[in-house]
């Protein structure tokens, strides 16, 4: 087992408790050296732990580790098969971007951290403008996933799955998007495409491919839809530049051993923007037409991830399926935003440091009748956000407890740093989210205070939201088990990591 595989499993094992108003404590095994702890205390009083320690050389020894390159790790992931699933399921591998290589600038982590600062603010912006202008066919199959993996060097998005397009299916890296409603691929003809890992789609290598008309019912619930010599045409733009311009149709998507037709794809032909390595997107949002939408007849609406740490030589996970609800996840209710149906709202009622719940008003996380505010689970945000009085609360009970630390400059979009050069490892308080019903999630302390160089400066990895919109990021989701049954409409956290 590498070292920075054994620091997740012990700080995951440790560090994340989540607390309801009840009296009873169960531990849940998932490998011999793995624990999660779910405690329940008789009162409000916190009962996890108000510190832990930050392996910091731990931490800079991996923004050092050099990514793959492409074809490395499209050998390492033939030599990985996906893991099966029990009862016919089947996980999918999910990477991070940053842990394969298209450029040689990219294997430097200020340069890397730099870039990514700059796409989580287009994307931040992007999210807010969808939820302020509010802006299928079946299937039957088992329930599967796929291993996930980080897209940092891969293009707009940040976890990457590798799935077969076709018939014969050709593998191709899709990015994973919760924020998204539509699956699409770049194709030849192409008139403008950016560069990828794999050769490009060709509709006609493919016996599945079958185009969609501009009158058919799928055509009808595509957003926007066009028409181009009787065809269904489709186009998206995204936050940060990057859009996809083509054709709708059906076509045979194969997720390791799991083969599932008749999936309304966009065949993109004039595609530009930061997806380079990608070959296209898997939209996993609320809508009808994202890949989950279109399975939530016979598979209930419902799909588990873990996200994979930036610098681990683990995969995440991604699973589709109600049989993919784990035993043992601690639930909180799924909130809808009829006015943005695309993104996953949960309800928070409250943040703690130490320990001790930070006094900020509930009312700043509620989602109006409106549909303004809110709190958001986004995969492709990398840093959390809230708003500025509630940021502005939880910082400075940060910084409170966090005095004996050497502060630094704040970096991008970080104002609260730290310079931790020559520590092997540190003190920091815990950091929680209180969910509404009652959970308490504690992060792991990899998952609040991250390096931005290799020379040893740390930030907390939080930000003010430039609206009332709270958006969970995917660093502080890292390593923990996540699962979005929308049948039943509820959220789950744990029992596993990666």
């Amino acid at each position: 087992m590498s070292a920075s595989r054994a620091l997740l499993l012990s700080v995951a094992a440790m560090l994340l408790h989540l607390v309801t108003c009840t009296t009873t404590t169960t531990t849940i095994s998932t490998a011999a050296t793995l624990h999660y702890t779910i405690t329940k205390a008789k009162t409000k009083a916190s009962s996890y732990p108000d510190f832990q320690l930050l392996s910091v050389k731990q931490a800079i020894t991996e923004t050092k580790i050099k990514p793959l390159k492409p074809s490395q790790y499209q050998e390492l992931s033939m030599n990985s098969p996906n893991d099966g699933g029990s009862e016919g399921r089947q996980k999918l591998k999910l990477f991070h971007r940053d842990k394969v290589s298209f450029n040689s600038k990219l294997h430097n982590h200020s340069h890397v951290f730099h870039a990514r600062m700059q796409r989580d603010v287009k994307r931040v912006a992007s999210l807010i403008r969808g939820v302020t202008s509010g802006s299928a066919a079946s299937h039957e199959v088992e329930d599967f996933g796929s291993e996930v993996v980080s897209g940092t060097n891969q293009g707009s998005g940040e976890y990457f799955v590798r799935i077969g397009v076709g018939s014969p299916p050709r593998s191709q890296y899709m990015v994973i998007d919760s924020g998204s409603d539509i699956v699409w691929v770049q194709c030849k003809p192409c008139t403008q495409c950016y560069n990828q890992t794999d050769p490009l789609f060709d509709p006609a290598d493919s016996a599945s491919f079958m185009g969609v008309s501009c009158s058919s019912a799928v055509c009808d619930q595509v957003d926007n839809a066009g028409c181009n010599s009787g065809r269904c045409r489709y186009e998206v733009s995204y936050g940060d530049g990057s859009s996809t311009k083509g054709t709708i149709a059906l076509e045979t998507l194969t997720l390791g051993r799991t083969v599932v037709e008749n999936v309304a794809i966009g065949c993109g032909h004039m595609n530009q923007g930061m997806f380079v390595g990608a070959a296209g997107l898997l939209g996993l949002g609320g809508g009808s037409m994202s890949f989950v939408g279109q399975l939530s007849r016979e598979r209930g609406n419902a799909f588990s991830y873990c996200l994979v740490s930036r610098a681990t030589n683990s995969n995440g996970f991604l699973e589709f399926g109600s049989e993919a609800m784990p035993v043992g996840a601690a639930w909180i209710p799924l909130i809808r935003n009829p006015h943005s149906p695309s993104y996953y709202y949960v309800g928070l009622s409250g943040l703690g440091v130490g320990g001790m719940r930070v006094p900020i008003s509930e009312d700043m996380f509620q989602l109006t009748e409106l549909g303004n505010g809110g709190v958001v689970m986004d995969t492709g945000t990398a840093v959390t956000r809230f708003p500025t009085v509630a940021y502005e609360a939880f910082r400075d009970a940060f910084i409170g407890q966090t005095g004996n630390l050497p502060r630094a400059s704040g970096i991008s979009i970080f104002d609260t740093c730290y310079n931790l050069f020559g520590f092997l490892s540190v003190r920091v308080p815990t950091v929680s989210f209180y969910f509404s019903g009652g959970p308490i999630l504690t992060l792991p302390a990899n998952n609040f205070l991250i390096p931005v160089d290799d020379a040893g400066t740390f930030c907390f990895a939080f930000a003010p939201s430039p609206s009332e919109l709270s958006i969970l990021g995917n660093i502080q989701q890292e390593g923990i088990q996540i699962s979005v049954d929308g049948a039943n409409e509820f959220v789950g956290f744990g029992p596993n990591v990666c």
